[in-house]
């Protein structure tokens, strides 16, 4: 059979993928500390016809070979780790983080996952916790008859709350945030929930402080928003629709050069 109806197929499968990874950067431009992918594609193997380099003459070789490729497979879907924009929400439990370092919360198996988004709250006893339930780690626990107005949080982590009853109008430390970074953080595995697993080949987390060795600093009261650029999504959308036209082309095209063969004869 014709290669170029699989290589066109391939063609098809391929930016059937990009598709799929573009629209879920699309569904997430609200997901705060949402990352988004992006989808890498590599030539599949070639057939070789004649060899670069082959001896042509006792003196001269064949200089340039003949190969005939087999179209094209997805490679991956790297996440990029670059900055989303800050936004002022003015809740006392968001944070945002503005440079490096992932938030370390302990999921209900008790294994740790870690995340960028900073949408906390405070539970009944006092403690952080994501939308989920899972807990920040280290624990940040509030004190009896805290004001949660008076939650404040510094860029280098340090949380203080106000408990009337308690210490007057002195402010009460509470806990201190680490953030967490990685040697290789696309190499961490999104579980949803805006968190991610560690694996071999992101390395292991290295723990810091706010604002010191590397690490970002904490914005209190901002969320991060997604990194996704819609303009730039939508133009990738373009791209890959017309590649996918493109691609389906060449296979009407093969089939009706197969459809003039089988009419050289009556």
């Amino acid at each position: 059979m014709v290669r170029s109806l699989w290589t066109g197929a391939s063609g098809m499968i391929g930016q059937q993928a990009n598709m799929d990874t573009i629209s879920n950067n699309l569904a997430n431009v609200n997901t705060h500390g949402y990352k988004m992918q992006r989808a890498d594609f590599e030539d599949l193997i070639y057939q070789t016809i004649r060899t670069a380099g082959t001896p042509a003459t006792e003196e001269t070789v064949v200089p340039v070979g003949t190969q005939m490729g087999h179209g094209v497979k997805l490679a991956d879907t790297q996440r990029v780790f670059s900055q989303g924009s800050p936004q002022d929400t003015g809740v006392p439990t968001d944070m945002a983080i503005v440079g490096e370092g992932f938030f370390r919360v302990q999921l209900q198996d008790g294994s740790y996952a870690y995340t960028r988004n900073g949408n906390f709250k405070v539970d009944n006893t006092g403690r952080m916790l994501t939308s989920e339930g899972y807990r920040l780690l280290p624990d940040i626990v509030m004190p009896e008859h805290f004001l949660p107005e008076s939650i404040t949080v510094s860029k280098d982590g340090r949380v203080e709350v106000r408990a009337p009853e308690i210490n007057g109008e002195e402010p009460i430390p509470v806990g201190q945030i680490e953030l967490y970074r990685f040697p290789n953080p696309v190499g961490l595995t999104a579980l949803g929930e805006n968190l991610f697993k560690v694996t071999n080949a992101s390395g292991d987390p290295i723990p810091g402080r706010p604002n010191d060795l590397g690490m970002g600093q904490i914005y209190h009261k901002f969320l991060e928003m997604s990194n996704v650029s819609v303009v730039k999504e939508m133009v990738a959308l373009i791209v890959a629709q017309r590649a996918y036209e493109f691609n389906s082309r060449t296979i009407q095209t093969t089939d009706n050069m197969l459809g003039t063969a089988t009419t050289l004869k009556r």
